[in-house]
């Protein structure tokens, strides 16, 4: 019974041990299944990898011989293209070196014919009136403006007065930038500045130097960009009523009513020589780049060019009156005002003007007294046919712009702009973009009568041009007048 209950038992035991066995061997046999199958994958990969080796190598050498013949290819056809670069840029060269050398050839013939005095652009044509909101009024002065310039930028104006003072100006903004406040008389020894009426003023072509000059017969000159005193010049007799400075240089003249003219070194602080010939007070001057300088002598009624180097002059007469103001067109060519109403344009190769206009500014007085109106400053555009000038008084007194006429004769009226009061200076501005016009209520070398309603300042006066459609439009009609 025992021996058949342990057998009984045995079974169940082993049958136990057989089922785990069973398991066991099951979950070997999974696991030898997945190593089997990863090592067959193995294979298999290996076996592909081997199989596919010489059609990669094939490929790769298919590949090489591929590169290497579009490395050669891509040689030649950079080559080429280096080729056509260099091809396009000799041309653009060409083109370029062509538009330089015609560019350089019309600045060469613009500077030879400046130089002659035969540079006439063209521009008076295009220009048309501003409209009387668009003329601004730049006021810091107490008494008369009697004179003023603008810097070669063209982004500032100096201006002077019977105050003594000496303003700088933003032009765009029309602030004042520095003041330079004029002293009483008899305070020159402790005061840096004018204490006298100042007449006139100039500025070197580089901007560097401004030079004013007064009724105490002195000659100040100034740091332009910080408005520092630098010297002071003596040697007039009288009124230094004229400055100029030539241009590309720092050599400065100055005309007197002492009838004299002055050469000065600006850089060197020192007086080189004096020219005599005038009859009578000095009442404008005025330089361009040659060795030269042009005067008007007032009541003798002459205009004079200085040769310097030389030591001569050349004598022109014209006015009726006193000539009152100059100023130069070009090297060879001027333009004249004078108290006889009239204004003329001169050519340095004849005595005589070119042209005249007589009582540019209509006339004042009562029927049968009339006087004509005084022609105070005259400005004109550098190498242009366009000139301005300014009459004085209470009656017809504004700015007159002129067209001047082929070879510099004639003068045709352009417009004007009515202004109140004496118009003491006038001065285009370089870029021929606005013209600057130094107003007061009192003429700038006496005080013969006043305007009251006068306002004591600058009026800056743009100079606007045409459309290009009306200015092609002008000129077919033009054209078709001329058909």
């Amino acid at each position: 019974m025992s021996f058949f209950i342990k057998n009984k038992g045995n079974p169940k035991v082993s049958k136990s041990t057989h089922g785990a066995g069973r398991k066991s061997d099951g979950d070997g046999d999974k696991r030898n299944k997945s190593k089997l199958s990863k090592r067959l994958n193995e294979e298999i990969s290996s076996d592909s990898e081997t199989e596919s080796d010489p059609v990669g190598k094939k490929q790769r050498g298919d590949d090489e011989r591929e590169i290497e013949e579009t490395a050669q290819e891509k040689k030649l056809r950079l080559a080429k293209s280096y080729l056509d670069q260099l091809r396009e840029e000799e041309e653009k060269r060409a083109e370029d070196d062509a538009f330089e050398s015609d560019l350089i050839a019309g600045r060469l013939q613009d500077d030879v014919l400046e130089q002659r005095g035969k540079l006439q652009r063209l521009i008076a044509k295009d220009l048309v009136p501003p409209e009387a909101t668009e003329v601004r009024l730049l006021r810091g002065h107490k008494l008369p403006v009697t004179c003023l310039v603008i810097t070669p930028d063209d982004k500032h104006i100096f201006s002077s007065s019977k105050d003594c003072s000496i303003i700088k100006w933003d032009v765009e903004s029309g602030k004042k930038v520095h003041k330079i406040a004029g002293g009483r008389k008899g305070t020159d020894a402790r005061h840096v500045g004018h204490t006298a009426h100042v007449l006139c003023m100039a500025i070197s072509s580089d901007g560097k130097y401004l030079a004013t000059g007064d009724m105490n017969k002195l000659i100040m000159i100034w740091e332009a960009a910080t408005c520092k005193h630098l010297y002071k010049f003596t040697g007039h007799r009288g009124p230094v009523s004229g400055l100029a400075f030539r241009r590309g240089t720092h050599d400065l003249y100055s005309a007197s009513h002492d009838r004299s003219i002055k050469v000065w070194n600006v850089d060197e602080n020192a007086y080189v020589e004096t020219l005599f010939g005038h009859q009578d007070v000095i009442t404008g001057l005025d330089c361009l780049s040659r060795e030269r300088c042009v005067t008007t002598g007032g009541r003798d009624r002459t205009v004079r060019v200085w040769k310097i180097a030389e030591e001569s002059q050349l004598v022109f007469h014209g006015h009726e009156s006193s000539i009152d103001c100059i100023q130069l067109i070009n090297e060879e060519h001027m333009v004249t005002g004078g108290d006889d109403g009239a204004v003329s344009v001169w050519t340095v190769n004849k005595k005589k003007p070119l042209t005249t206009v007589k009582l540019a500014h209509g006339s004042r007085g009562d029927p049968g007294l009339e006087q004509p109106c005084w022609v105070s400053s005259v400005a004109a555009l550098l190498n242009s046919d366009t000139v301005a000038s300014g009459a004085s008084g209470s009656h017809n007194s504004n700015v007159q712009l002129w067209k001047v006429g082929q070879g510099f004769r004639g003068l045709e009226p352009l417009f004007s702009i009515p202004v109140a009061g004496f118009v003491n200076s006038l001065k285009f501005a370089n870029s021929g973009k606005f013209l600057v016009a130094g107003v007061g209520q009192e003429h700038r070398l006496g005080r013969w009568w006043r305007v009251k309603e006068a306002k004591n300042g600058l009026y800056i006066i743009p100079l606007k041009r045409k459309a290009p459609e009306v200015i092609v439009a002008t000129e077919m009609e033009a054209e078709q007048e001329e058909r």
